[in-house]
């Protein structure tokens, strides 16, 4: 007899997005309507919602950072090394969720096994040091910099900023009480 291992990850997707405003948000593809409750939230917690929408709050603006969404059938815990981690619930009609960088638009979006509800933790890493670099690079930008420069230096990071929703299907969404 074969033991199961306890954990199975059914799905993965990552992408690099960037944090407009310090914003990246990861909501169902129905759900595209914001929540000023959820964004503050996000400023004392690092990320928060409100059920169908996620707001990823990053500590600067101009440096991208990657999000992974992983499905699994039990969410892990999140990792020792972790800088911070919350847990987090997210439903999705759909079965698809969006990554989006507020006024830039989508950054991609992920096809999950099922629609429904889905729980699990938030965790993230190099934010911490992503910020410093940020602070330390604005401390050097003089007015003969251009614009690539500028840029070719939010590239140099050294520190991957990485935002990581483990989580795993809880149960099927409720049905509408709308009259269509």
């Amino acid at each position: 007899m074969t033991e199961r291992h306890p954990m199975a990850l059914l799905a993965e997707y990552s992408v690099t997005a960037s944090p407009d405003r310090r914003v990246v948000e990861v909501y169902d593809a129905d759900a595209y309507l914001g929540d000023q409750a959820a964004m503050a939230a996000a400023e004392v917690q690092v990320v928060a919602g409100n059920g169908y929408h996620l707001y990823l709050l990053s500590r600067q603006p101009d440096i991208d950072v990657k999000v992974t969404v992983r499905i699994w059938d039990t969410p892990p815990e999140p990792p020792a090394d972790a800088e911070g981690h919350v847990p987090v619930s997210i439903e999705s009609e759909t079965g698809i969720l969006v990554v989006n960088q507020l006024t830039m638009g989508p950054a991609g979006q992920m096809t999950l096994p099922r629609p429904g509800v889905y729980e699990g933790y938030a965790w993230w890493s190099g934010r911490e040091a992503a910020s410093a670099y940020y602070d330390e690079i604005l401390k050097s930008i003089t007015d003969d910099w251009s614009l690539e420069q500028i840029q070719h230096a939010w590239d140099q990071c050294p520190a991957d900023e990485r935002y990581v929703l483990d989580l795993a299907f809880t149960r099927e969404s409720e049905p509408d009480d709308e009259d269509d």
